[in-house]
């Protein structure tokens, strides 16, 4: 053993600590930061010919249990596909019982079919990691029995902690992947700064539309009046959620998430903040809580230096769309049904694979389990981005319904509008399509390429009326077809 002496160093640390100017310590001296090559000619301090012996050995074995959000589900042993089976909501009808007629028939023999939707999921990934083991070869490198079984253990569980970061990376990709659909349903032009809608919330433009003093992404987390707003929207949220509804799923099916089965999951910085900036300045701290959830330190990767784009950042081709490619940042958290997305039938296991020639056997540690994301069920994502004077969309009024006039209703103020005309996305507003008489068919009006909601002519204003809440792409305003 090297024996280095420190009493220059110690009096020096002593009257630093006692009050004298600090100046520059070889640590060099003091701390062993190791080698990878143990000399073992090494002698002794005494007789100088005794050879060092290995004294304590420490296996770095540390147990990791992940800390992804659960969504793991049940398994099964036979089948391959899992089937999900919804029935629509029933229409009302007139009560007869309250509008009887003298001689008038009313047959109960009226069979009224059921409205039943089935999904199916019947895909599988899988993967394996290969490990070989020996004893023999490896036994003269340790002292004893206990050593020996020490670094053999260390070795099963490198892999099991293998598995669990690999398994907890897959769960976060399903749950990207439902945030990606969410905000390709909503915002399919790929510009989120400008707009939020029911189930794409942007917290920074919520924010800014209703203070005098606008905020950037960049300092949000730092703005604690910005903290406690976006604290209450998402508790809002929460409560929203619970009642049935067709506004916070992409199917546009009729909805909704107890509280017990509503999973929400935060991005831990974003956490954090609220509970450094909000229960330390409230009294009845309880009012100004985020909804039970699950964190997370970023959704994707960290980056190199857990910077708030790279935690917040999100880079996928969608499982629906593999040409499309989703890229933004600001993610901040998501809330969604259990039946949203989820893992299935996992299945992990062992194979062992003995060799007598060279004497060592080989684990195969293979894996299996379904991912599924269910676009019917509600799924809602919280993000901030600045809003981009730049995004515009184009109105086009090529065949538009003859004699007609079309004008915007945007800030109370109507103007109108032609070929040149330019919106910003984001924009709340009225198309109006003045015309004298009403069209033998409804004027079209579809944004992006989706059609919109006309309403019936308004013989009062000599109009037609379409209602835009956010304006997500380009508008294109045509007579309607025979």
């Amino acid at each position: 053993m090297e024996v280095k002496q420190i009493y220059n160093l110690v009096n020096t640390i002593t009257n630093e600590v006692l009050g004298s100017s600090i100046v520059k310590e070889d640590l060099s001296n003091v701390v062993d930061v190791g080698n990878s090559i143990f000399n073992a000619n090494k002698v002794d301090n005494y007789v100088k010919s005794l050879v060092n012996h290995i004294g304590r050995v420490i296996f770095v074995d540390r147990a990791y249990n992940g800390s992804v959000p659960s969504v793991l589900m049940d398994s099964w042993e036979f089948g391959s596909v899992l089937e999900k089976i919804s029935c629509d909501l029933p229409n009302a009808t007139e009560n007869s019982s309250w509008d009887l007629i003298d001689g008038q028939t009313y047959n109960p023999n009226v069979f009224y079919k059921p409205s039943v939707s089935v999904k199916f999921y019947n895909s599988k990934t899988t993967f394996e990691i290969n490990l070989s083991f020996t004893e023999m070869q490896v036994k003269e490198s340790f002292s004893n029995a206990e050593q020996l079984n020490g670094f053999l253990t260390m070795l099963y569980n490198s892999v099991e902690k293998s598995m669990t970061i690999k398994l907890d990376a897959l769960i976060m990709r399903t749950i990207n992947n439902m945030i990606g659909e969410t905000l390709n349903n909503d915002m399919p032009n790929g510009y989120y700064g400008n707009f939020t809608t029911t189930k794409a919330v942007n917290l920074l433009k919520l924010y800014n539309d209703n203070h005098t003093t606008p905020i950037t992404a960049a300092n949000c987390l730092d703005n604690a009046d910005f903290i406690r707003y976006a604290t209450y929207i998402m508790s809002v949220y929460s409560e929203r959620i619970t009642k049935i509804s067709s506004l916070f799923n992409i199917g546009g099916k009729d909805r909704f998430t107890p509280k017990d089965v509503l999973k929400c999951v935060m991005l831990a910085d974003f956490k954090k903040a609220s509970e450094v900036f909000l229960k330390s300045d409230l009294y009845n701290e309880q009012y100004a809580t985020l909804p039970e959830s699950d964190t997370v330190p970023y959704w994707q990767g960290s980056g190199n230096k857990y910077n708030f784009d790279d935690i917040t950042k999100l880079h996928i081709n969608l499982a629906s769309d593999s040409t499309k490619e989703i890229e933004t940042s600001g993610i901040i958290g998501v809330m969604f049904d259990r039946d949203c997305l989820g893992v299935s039938n996992l299945n992990r296991r062992v194979t062992t694979n003995y060799n007598p020639k060279a004497e060592f056997y080989t684990n195969f540690y293979k894996f299996e389990a379904g991912y599924f994301n269910d676009m019917n069920e509600n799924f809602v994502v919280f993000f901030v981005k600045d809003a981009n004077a730049g995004e515009i969309a184009t109105v086009t009024t090529t065949n538009k319904p003859v004699d007609s006039t079309v004008k915007t209703l945007i800030d109370g103020i109507e103007s109108e509008i032609s070929n040149s005309t330019t919106i910003p996305y984001g924009t709340i507003a009225k198309i109006y399509i003045y015309c004298d008489t009403a069209e033998s068919y409804k004027p079209i009006v579809t944004m992006g390429g989706v059609s919109q909601t006309v309403k019936d002519y308004d013989s009062t204003n000599k109009r037609y009326e379409c209602a835009i809440n956010s304006i997500m792409g380009n508008l294109v305003i045509a007579a309607g077809e025979a």
